[in-house]
């Protein structure tokens, strides 16, 4: 499958990403900047959607209506010192999604 891949963080996160020649939207913590870069990414119709982990929650909402669809698969990766475990949750939902059981179960 082709497509293109954003890559939503800090500044800090999303610099090396960019490097690779992804497309990057910077954002802070303010829920609702986060929010207005996933609108934007939903409208430019990414396949891949990589987060990052501290700003997580505050973009669920945007991405939560795609979720159930094959694309955009969008990726929590940990970035902060302390992982708030929105990352394993977040791919626990994809494989329970793609295999029907839950295999991160404890």
């Amino acid at each position: 499958m082709e497509g293109k891949a954003a890559v939503l963080g800090s500044a800090d996160f999303v610099m090396p990403f960019a490097a690779l020649g992804l497309d990057t939207f910077p954002t802070e913590s303010d829920a609702e900047q986060v929010q207005e870069n996933a609108t934007s990414i939903l409208k430019q119709k990414y396949a891949l959607v990589v987060v990052a982990e501290n700003i997580a929650r505050s973009a669920q909402v945007v991405f939560e209506t795609t979720q159930k669809k094959a694309t955009p698969c969008v990726v929590v990766v940990p970035f902060t010192t302390e992982p708030e475990g929105i990352a394993t949750e977040s791919l626990g939902t994809m494989l329970r999604m793609a295999t029907g059981i839950n295999i991160l179960k404890n």
